[in-house]
């Protein structure tokens, strides 16, 4: 049987996620419950727990103080937490599971299952690293984390020439490597990759500004990119394009 814990300081939430656990995960047992940084350490400990869902504000700290002090990371973990809007900048950098409060049953139901999907994955030291890192702004390298139906990709971001988006999927395009197709809209991703200084030329394209050779203005305008990729640039957004290309 997969061993779950529950740590948050609220009582009422702690009670509200245990009855959505046995209400809909008959396979899941809640090996037990914590409401501080210290207890929760001490929890996860004893109980080597196979998922953690984890708030964020607990008692004596935050969630990620516990991740700090809990290595290695032999278990799923979801964020349960109230808006935040740079940490949940670092949990979509890592692709890490987050509900937001007040907690909708659909969306628990839903990251329950994508974590019970995870389980035999064992590539969570780098992942949950990498948050910690998007988190604690340690590296200036950053890194994302990509995730396919087949695997799970650690991608320096200064490496993505450019992303495509193809409906509900978006494809990133590596320099001298595989291409990389997750199941996400780009939408997931225009908003975490623009501080980066990539730019939006077109709504199908995101485009790092690294690899931009020129900007060619004949047909209605063309990005083009050093591999001599041509990528449109849409007539809505070009004096964007040029005003963000002239301030880099």
């Amino acid at each position: 049987m997969i061993q779950a814990v529950i740590i948050d300081d609220d009582q009422q939430m702690r009670e509200l996620n245990s009855s959505l656990l046995k209400e809909n995960f008959p396979e899941i047992n809640i090996a037990g419950e914590a409401d501080s940084v210290d207890s929760g350490i001490e929890l996860i400990t004893n109980t080597n727990p196979d998922l953690v869902l984890l708030d964020i504000e607990i008692k004596g700290g935050t969630g990620f103080n516990i991740l700090q002090k809990i290595r290695p990371y032999n278990f799923k973990l979801i964020f349960i937490t109230g808006f935040n809007d740079f940490a949940i900048k670092a949990f979509k950098f890592s692709a890490i599971d987050y509900i937001l409060k007040p907690v909708n049953e659909f969306e628990f139901i839903d990251s329950i299952n994508n974590a019970l999907e995870q389980l035999k994955e064992h590539n969570t030291e780098q992942q949950y690293g990498n948050f910690l890192e998007h988190y604690e702004k340690k590296t200036q390298n950053k890194k994302i984390v990509l995730r396919t139906a087949e695997a799970m990709h650690l991608v320096d971001i200064s490496r993505i020439m450019y992303c495509k988006s193809d409906n509900s999927y978006t494809t990133f395009i590596l320099e001298n490597a595989h291409d990389i197709i997750v199941s996400k809209p780009m939408k997931e991703y225009a908003g975490l990759l623009e501080e980066f200084n990539f730019v939006r030329p077109h709504q199908s394209f995101l485009v790092n500004i690294q690899y931009i050779s020129k900007i060619d203005k004949s047909d209605g305008g063309f990005v083009i990119l050093n591999n001599g990729k041509e990528i449109p640039v849409s007539a809505r957004k070009k004096q964007a394009l040029i005003n963000s290309l002239s301030s880099s």
